[in-house]
């Protein structure tokens, strides 16, 4: 069952020490085969909804996702949840405060996901958009779009990156991690084998479960990819036709003129 959580200082007991991720470029950040990389990828419904269950049972203790809409749950190309699930999931999970009851109500679908950055933690909504992954041209999307590897691989890397070693320093706890900058976060190991249990019984070591909350905030941060690469398909696909109507126009055009020798 998913743990219900409530937006502010209710949290702060149950909050655990976290730092904000930053920008790969100096870790070793691995390569990911998600199903969603590439011209014609898309997502996979079924680790979407597992990344779901990992940001609900884990993530969301010390991270929000305030601009995501609960009713995006049930959109088709995200984790297509049927809105009935999607309105029990809100109310069974979060609390939000209502201004005009001036107390917490249970969340419905048209509320967002919960914010909370207490601690310094970020918000997670468009972490994976925001993270190159690996050195390159940041911000231009050529790391992702040749060599398939963005944020998404960034925070799975980040999350299966703990070595297990510790140091502190002026009395903050840090941990080592292969693809944080500087090798040493803040934050501690959130996800370990066998952490979550997932009904259809698909495998939950670390990395299947890092993998599949990436994945899920791969879909926060771009929830309309797919209707993105299929408008760009049909564009360059009319673009391509257009091409060869024009090039045969001209060509029909000019047919009578060329090779005449001009006095």
């Amino acid at each position: 069952m998913f743990k219900k959580f409530v937006t502010g200082a209710a949290f702060a007991l149950a909050l655990v020490p976290a730092a904000s991720f930053a920008a790969g470029g100096e870790g070793h950040i691995e390569d990911f085969a998600f199903s969603f990389e590439g011209p014609f990828g898309t997502y996979d419904q079924n680790q979407l909804q597992r990344g779901l269950q990992i940001f609900t049972e884990v993530c969301a203790a010390c991270h929000g996702l305030k601009q995501v809409p609960i009713r995006t749950l049930s959109d088709e190309g995200g984790p297509g949840l049927p809105e009935d699930q999607v309105r029990a999931y809100a109310a069974d999970n979060f609390e939000v405060f209502d201004a005009a009851l001036d107390d917490f109500r249970p969340a419905t679908p048209v509320d967002h996901f919960p914010a909370n950055t207490a601690l310094g933690a970020p918000d997670l909504s468009l972490m994976a958009k925001s993270r190159a992954g690996f050195h390159g041209p940041y911000g231009l999307g050529l790391n992702q779009l040749f060599k398939g590897m963005g944020g998404a691989e960034y925070i799975a890397s980040l999350l299966t990156g703990y070595t297990g070693e510790t140091k502190e320093e002026a009395g903050t706890l840090f941990y080592e991690n292969t693809a944080f900058p500087g090798g040493w976060i803040s934050m501690a190991p959130p996800l370990a084998d066998e952490q979550v249990e997932f009904i259809d019984g698909h495998a939950n070591d670390l990395h299947h479960l890092a993998e599949d909350v990436s994945a899920f905030l791969m879909w926060t941060a771009e929830p309309k990819m797919m209707a993105r690469k299929q408008a760009g398909f049909v564009g360059v696909l009319f673009l391509a036709v257009l091409s060869v109507l024009l090039y045969l126009t001209n060509k029909r055009l000019w047919a009578p003129h060329k090779g005449k020798k001009t006095s």
